[in-house]
């Protein structure tokens, strides 16, 4: 589903150049639950937008279901957004003003779906992620755990390939975690793919894979399963 070869990404500061990934390869089959886990400025955040087409590298390749993105005109990166990626945040990014229902049709209003079938799908995707009865609330009416629930069936709404979910547990307790990361683990099951981007190594082994990163680079050796 994903194959990452030799890519980089730099920034400017200054007169100083700065190599935020350096010479990345990386594949991801389709169905596999990954996490990619590192302290803060490993890379692993720039990675995620690479991934999450939200940025371009500046030399390598980055190949989605058989697409070079690279190769891609903004218009076309946000098709690719919207279709085919489902975001999840640390901090949730629910439109305050919008109850639980609305805030998960926002992706599928974009492509021009009939307001019935937003709602129905919205729906389904609460009560997936058992939200059923909060469906008429506001953010500010959701505890931590359910607002990212709702998070969660925005991101499956659109029927993504890919479930990107940046520190999905950053911002709760660790029992709210904890049910947070059995929600993404039945959704695995169910066959959807899931990459996790986390400096937690604890909720790093809950993936069924492990990828490590440090100053821009993947580490070798740091491939693991879990239960090993």
């Amino acid at each position: 589903m994903i194959e990452i070869k030799n890519l980089c990404k730099y920034y400017t500061m200054g007169d100083t150049k700065i190599k935020a990934l350096d010479n990345i390869n990386l594949s991801i089959s389709e169905n596999e639950f990954v996490s990619i886990v590192g302290p803060s400025g490993s890379g692993k955040s720039t990675l995620m937008n690479i991934i999450g087409c939200l940025d371009v590298c500046d030399s390598g390749y980055y190949i989605l279901n058989g697409i070079n993105i690279n190769e891609m005109s903004e218009s076309e990166l946000a098709d690719v957004r919207n279709k085919q990626i489902g975001f999840i945040f640390q901090n949730f990014n629910l439109l305050p003003k919008m109850n639980a229902v609305e805030n998960v049709e926002v992706p599928l209003l974009y492509r021009g779906i009939s307001e019935k079938k937003c709602r129905e799908r919205a729906m389904e995707c609460l009560e997936k992620v058992k939200l059923k009865g909060r469906e008429y609330h506001r953010p500010n009416q959701l505890s931590g755990g359910q607002q990212q629930r709702v998070a969660i069936a925005r991101a499956l709404a659109g029927g993504p390939k890919i479930i990107l979910a940046d520190e999905p547990t950053g911002a709760l307790d660790r029992k709210t975690s904890e049910k947070i990361m059995g929600t993404m683990k039945e959704l695995h099951k169910n066959g959807q793919t899931i990459i996790l981007i986390t400096h937690d190594l604890k909720v790093a082994k809950q993936a069924k894979r492990i990828v490590s990163m440090e100053d821009g680079k993947l580490e070798d050796g740091k491939l693991y399963m879990e239960g090993d």
